[in-house]
């Protein structure tokens, strides 16, 4: 089977990295794909976005299944299209890329469905959100409707902060289109969790738990980044939630889906709050996660095109998804500046040194005169599996002193917090 993978980082390089364990794949292709995956499969030069250049790629190239790695094309229609032409695709269709592509949507569909989440406001001007703030404690969220690359979420601690970032969003344009409907939300205490599930529309399968961290600096300090690190299982979640996941959240997810008529093949992935036994969720997301993908492939013990393949044809029933019970763990090593400025281009040296039993994504680099350089915010992914959390914290920091670019920098708390 002809495989064509839609990305270019880390997520999409251990997604193909896992389709490459499988018999049944013979090719892999990648839409713009990066130097990691050329070493699995062919790259392609193009633009994620352009969905007629893919279609007629997989048109060509007589690919079997199509795996859409990031949110914008998904939320472009890029499943519609493919499946309207007769082509399997992982991935869901517009309508339920909606689940992502705007957060007012999404939780007007959590409170429709009674799936536990924050309380909220949806406002689309300036001197209504203003006055909404009446409503709300401090610190309090404010939410860019629109997909905004991680950058349209912001905790306000003061009331003159909120009202900052809503003349950013809302009067200054700040995040163009993404900001023209704005969410207000309350800020919620506990611990995040990520869960990314399987579904098919008929029937869901939760993953293996994962958890991030998202701001730039050790402790949690920092501004919000893609993620800097993930660690499976999650160690701080409380050891009887799988059914009170199941009841609160996925239960009426599903319900919800087969109300509103919304057909959803690929992964829904779940940001979590979790406190005194309870979950509220924070977002949906309708793709893999990164780095949450890297720990989650590494424990994956069945075949993900069966499964994949499963999930776009609508027999997920019939598919038992088995998993490892090693600990699993991704640092990422970013660029000086991220997640504001930064270089790009300096050459990234020791590759060849890192031990075997420890896997590199790629996530922002090229390859330009036979040397391999920085293309990114977040540039490498190293991960590896042990039998205990210290044990694969050990080999991963160990193995990061080998690896080398001008500016590098990881948190050294992965896992701890």
């Amino acid at each position: 089977m002809k495989v064509l993978i839609i990305g270019s980082g880390g997520r999409e390089h251990a997604i193909a990295y896992q389709l490459s364990k499988s018999s049944k794949v013979t090719e892999i292709h990648a839409i713009p794909g990066n130097p990691g995956i050329s070493k699995l499969g062919t790259c392609h030069s193009g633009s994620v976005e352009d969905l007629e250049y893919i279609l007629k790629f997989v048109n060509d190239y007589n690919i079997d299944l199509t795996v859409v790695g990031p949110e914008v094309p998904l939320c472009m229609g890029l499943a519609d299209l493919l499946e309207e032409n007769g082509h399997k695709v992982f991935g869901p269709c517009k309508a339920s890329a909606t689940l992502e592509g705007s957060k007012a949507f999404s939780k007007d569909f959590m409170k429709r469905h009674n799936i536990p989440t924050a309380l909220y406001a949806n406002v689309d001007n300036y001197e209504d959100a203003v006055k909404e703030l009446e409503n709300f404690n401090y610190p309090v969220v404010v939410k860019a409707d629109g997909l905004a690359a991680g950058k349209g979420v912001v905790i306000c601690e003061t009331k003159d902060e909120a009202i900052k970032t809503l003349k950013e969003f809302l009067v200054d344009g700040t995040l163009s289109g993404a900001g023209k409907t704005v969410v207000l939300e309350e800020f919620l205490t506990g611990f995040e969790c990520s869960l990314l599930c399987f579904t098919d529309s008929e029937t869901i399968i939760p993953m293996v738990t994962a958890k991030d961290h998202k701001q730039i600096f050790d402790g949690n300090t920092g501004p919000n980044t893609g993620g800097m690190g993930t660690i499976s299982p999650n160690p701080f979640m409380p050891s009887n939630m799988d059914e009170v996941l199941k009841e609160e959240i996925l239960d009426p997810f599903m319900k919800g889906l087969k109300e509103d008529n919304l057909d959803f093949r690929g992964v829904i992935f779940i940001g979590l709050m979790i406190e005194n036994n309870h979950a509220k969720v924070l977002e949906f997301n309708v793709r893999f996660g990164d780095p949450e993908t890297q720990v989650i492939m590494l424990r994956l013990e069945s075949d993900l095109f069966d499964i994949m393949h499963a999930t776009a044809t609508k027999t997920l029933k019939d598919i038992n998804v088995l998993w490892n019970d090693l600990v699993a763990g991704c640092v990422v090593l970013a660029s000086k500046g991220y997640p504001g400025s930064y270089p790009k281009g300096l050459e990234i040296t020791g590759l060849d040194n890192v031990d075997n039993d420890v896997l590199v994504f790629h996530a922002g680099t090229k390859f330009e005169n036979d040397k391999l350089l920085t293309n990114g915010g977040r540039v490498l992914n190293i991960c590896t599996t042990g039998k205990s959390l210290e044990e694969v914290r050990n080999k991963i920091y160990t193995e990061i002193e080998k690896i080398n670019f001008d500016g590098k920098y990881c948190r050294k708390d992965i896992g701890l917090r």
